[in-house]
């Protein structure tokens, strides 16, 4: 009896390390995405730019198209916000942002004093747009391709060497394929 004690103590602690160690190789930035392979969710917003101009699902047709959601309020969306604008102007690949839970002050002074990298801005200020599109946290960037599927989807804010291992290459792929 006096030996169970001692046994079943050390064999849970064993179980928990192995489950831990199992958990340590996960990379919890890579979340699966329901949304990939599918077309992009259908959406109709005002731009940022004016509340006549509008954006649907139907604009990110025609061409590869990166979306990136982000807010004023995001300070991981101040941190990938250079890196962005880099991937924009390497592949050429036009950028379109959705504010998310924002205000329309709020996103238009932010992109005055970091500069306006997207190619249009859709203003979601409820974020109803963002939980139809899978969004769990800002930032998060999908990557369109020409016919309006979703092909990658970046969860957090873009690192440099996620940028230039998997992003651009990506971009630049289906870029060929749209030839």
């Amino acid at each position: 009896m006096m030996r169970w004690r001692l046994i079943v103590p050390v064999l849970v602690v064993f179980v928990l390390i192995v489950l831990l160690g199992y958990g340590l190789t996960r990379r919890p930035d890579i979340l699966p995405s329901a949304f990939i392979d599918k077309p992009a969710p259908a959406f109709d917003l005002p731009t940022l730019a004016s509340d006549r101009e509008r954006i649907s699902a139907a604009d990110l047709k025609g061409s590869v198209t990166l979306v990136n959601v982000w807010a004023s309020w995001c300070v991981a969306c101040r941190a990938e916000h250079e890196l962005i604008t880099a991937v924009s102007r390497r592949t050429g690949v036009p950028v379109v942002g959705l504010n998310y839970k924002d205000t329309e002050e709020d996103a238009l002074r932010w992109l005055g004093r970091y500069g306006n990298p997207f190619a249009v801005v859709a203003f979601d200020p409820s974020g109803a747009v963002g939980i139809d599109w899978g969004v769990s946290a800002v930032p998060e960037t999908f990557v369109i391709d020409a016919e309006g599927i979703i092909r990658y989807k970046v969860v957090g804010p873009i690192t440099r060497e996620e940028m230039n291992a998997t992003l651009i290459p990506k971009l630049e792929q289906l870029k060929g394929a749209d030839s």
